[in-house]
């Protein structure tokens, strides 16, 4: 009985306050009304959104830098300890190398006005008028093909870059432990000055492929096949690491020295995707954001479940190695359908990149194609696959105006031809380019260290220094006489992969 006559008496006191109130209300109703909605209101909004949109960009862009971290620990991860110092170098510098070979020729090349095939406005350095609107004029700059985002020039220019800086960083891994520091300095300068962007020019440029009607929505082919083709014309003429390949044509595995280290870079990296896929609508756009993240992160959850699978099935373990490789396929893969497919159409893919880097890994070794990491089929072959598969199940309803339907969903076979056409000519291209530059390395800086400096170790034939100095008898030390440790020491102290050579 308490209790109903306090539900009473507060269903009164709510309509007496009620009444009170409504006049109050209705006030501000009408007064609201009666305000004018004015342009510098509207300007305010814009600004607004603008704000938002740009921090958007820069965070998601500060996570793509984060993944330069993921990829220095997955590769140092999978080589051996005598060459971490070289692999963490080229890691390291890679970056600061593109960031300038971008800024001064690259970012011109591929989003400059021009013709078809690259920009010719605005190279040399960043230039242009700012195209937010804001602003309130229209876009009246030199790049023209990324007016279609609002936020201020330079975070559309940082942004491009942690993407250019990704696609030279693959290259790395392909190469590692017997690649000359220098040469992959050169050729990652003319990766990011001139191959990476003339491709990117082709998609993202508003190129001739845009015009054919090819999409990438954040860069399966604009980024990932693009560095997959260079590390593998790199790996060809590079060959493989001695030892790896028996003379009989027995297959010798070559440990990593960290299989942690490797797995805390894939997490680095599987969180930085959250920043490659979502950050590539380059404005605030919360739903689209949300549902770009949840394919994202299915495709990596799917691949990394079939890619533990297939390798249990052949391998008869289900190698952590390959478990790694599987996610970072499925995020290659969902990368540029990543926005046009729904979340069951994201699984499916995830599941046949998981299977499919497995079996290339398996098919490079039996061609003998050594690449230390698997760094060629993540990120070209799943890239490639990944490129194709926004062919067959984009869906026109989740993106309205752009894709249209994909094969598979009634769209016919213009969408699948031109997603084709794309990987070809851009496989072509940077493959044959590649080989050019890094013959031309060849010939005048050399590309591959000496014997003696493989055996030893890139670490200190490249820089002279240890990672793992208490691991090792140093070198001053040896030279002044002073006793090292005895070799059963040595043996013990070694890492266990050492010596599979």
């Amino acid at each position: 009985m308490r209790q109903r006559h306090g539900t009473l008496v507060l269903a009164l006191v709510g309509l007496v306050a009620m009444l009170f109130l409504l006049p109050d209300l209705l006030f501000a109703q009408e007064t609201a009304k009666a305000v004018p909605f004015t342009q510098e209101m509207a300007d305010a909004l814009a600004n607004s959104k603008v704000a938002v949109d740009t921090v958007w960009v820069l965070v998601t862009a500060f996570l793509v830098f984060f993944m330069n971290l993921g990829f220095a620990m997955v590769e140092s991860g999978l080589c051996r300890a005598k060459n971490t110092v070289n692999i963490l170098s080229k890691n390291f510098i890679v970056f600061a190398v593109s960031s300038i070979a971008f800024l001064v020729l690259g970012w011109g090349l591929m989003f400059g006005d021009g013709n078809s095939f690259f920009g010719t406005h605005g190279l040399w350095f960043v230039g242009g008028a700012d195209n937010s609107p804001a602003v309130g004029d229209l876009y009246k700059g030199v790049y023209s093909s990324i007016n279609w985002t609002g936020v201020p020039l330079w975070a559309k220019f940082f942004f491009q870059l942690v993407f250019a800086g990704t696609a030279a960083t693959i290259v790395s891994g392909a190469v590692a432990e017997r690649v000359k520091f220098g040469s992959f300095y050169i050729f990652s300068f003319l990766m990011v000055g001139i191959m990476y962007p003339i491709t990117g020019h082709w998609i993202w440029g508003g190129g001739w492929l845009a015009q054919l009607g090819m999409w990438d929505f954040a860069g399966s082919t604009v980024v990932h096949s693009v560095g997959g083709w260079a590390a593998l014309a790199g790996a060809i003429l590079l060959g493989p690491r001695l030892g790896k390949y028996a003379k009989d044509g027995k297959i010798n595995p070559i440990p990593g020295h960290s299989i942690t280290s490797a797995t805390l870079g894939v997490f680095v990296l599987w969180f930085g995707w959250f920043g490659f896929n979502p950050g590539s609508t380059m404005a605030a756009d919360w739903s689209a954001i949300a549902r770009i993240a949840t394919t994202t992160n299915t495709a990596a959850a799917g691949a990394a479940i079939s890619a533990s699978i297939a390798a249990w099935l052949l391998l008869k373990k289900p190698d952590l190695t390959m478990i790694l490789n599987g996610a970072l396929a499925g995020l290659v893969a969902i990368t540029a359908p990543c926005a046009f497919v729904s979340v069951v159409d994201s699984l499916i893919i995830g599941l046949g990149a998981g299977v499919l880097v497995v079996l290339s890994v398996l098919f490079l070794d039996r061609v003998k194609v050594d690449d230390p990491v698997g760094a060629v089929s993540v990120h070209l072959t799943c890239g490639a696959y990944g490129t194709l598969m926004l062919g067959l199940l984009a869906q026109d309803q989740l993106m309205p105006g752009t894709t249209g339907n994909g094969l598979l969903y009634g769209g016919g076979f213009k969408l699948f031809m031109a997603q084709l056409i794309g990987v070809a000519a851009v496989g072509v291209f940077t493959f044959g380019i590649s080989l050019l530059f890094w013959q031309i390395i060849k010939a005048t800086a050399g590309l591959r260290v000496s014997a003696e400096e493989e055996l030893e170790g890139l670490d200190i034939g490249e820089h002279g220094i240890h990672a793992y100095p208490d691991f090792q008898t140093p070198i001053a030390e040896h030279m002044a006489g002073i006793p090292g440790p005895t070799a059963g020491a040595q043996r013990v102290m070694a890492p266990a992969h050492e010596g599979t050579r």
